[in-house]
């Protein structure tokens, strides 16, 4: 069935993929959210999971009529878990912003930047920051995006958006950040 370790890999990786987009996560109302940033983002680590399994989000509603685009003060990051590169579903404004970028503007391309905390060897960094690059990209096709006006591309832990060796700053690195050609 599978002529190469890289296809099954391949194979094991849309399961996950399509089981992630199919898992749900309560959000509260926009009026009871918080833990927000001044510009609407959520703070890493902010959404917190309670033992019943229901889960809180910090992450402010997002208007996607207004026109606001991805290299604008919108949202524009995903921020995920340590060694994960699944997307959760409080980031779907940022997901649904990104795409709105691209529906908005039928000339315009988005890079989405995969990045890593510091732990762990480059080349590792290098590669979970490319699966999260492409796991966003992922997400916003399956809302509708072309493929073709997105890249992935991975910096790994290079360029980290936050100084500091603990688990404050790690939250803030691992990350996605949708940027607009």
């Amino acid at each position: 069935m599978f002529k190469s370790l890289g296809e099954v890999k391949l194979a094991v990786f849309a399961c996950a993929l399509a089981l992630a987009a199919c898992s749900t996560t309560k959000i509260n109302s926009p009026e009871a959210q918080g833990g927000t940033s001044p510009t609407g983002a959520a703070q890493p680590g902010a959404s917190t999971a309670t033992g019943s399994g229901a889960a809180q989000s910090s992450v402010a509603s997002v208007d996607l009529t207004t026109g606001s685009r991805a290299d604008d003060s919108g949202p524009n990051v995903v921020y995920f878990d340590f060694d994960s590169f699944v997307v959760k579903d409080e980031f779907r404004p940022v997901v649904e912003a990104g795409v709105h970028t691209l529906g908005a503007d039928g000339k315009r391309h988005v890079t989405v930047e995969g990045y890593a905390d510091e732990r762990g060897s480059s080349e590792y960094n290098l590669a979970l920051g490319q699966r999260r690059a492409e796991a966003v990209v992922k997400a916003m096709q399956l809302l509708g995006a072309d493929a073709s006006r997105m890249e992935p591309v991975s910096y790994g832990k290079e360029h980290p958006a936050a100084s500091g060796h603990d688990e404050t700053a790690w939250a803030k690195n691992r990350r996605a950040e949708i940027v607009a050609r």
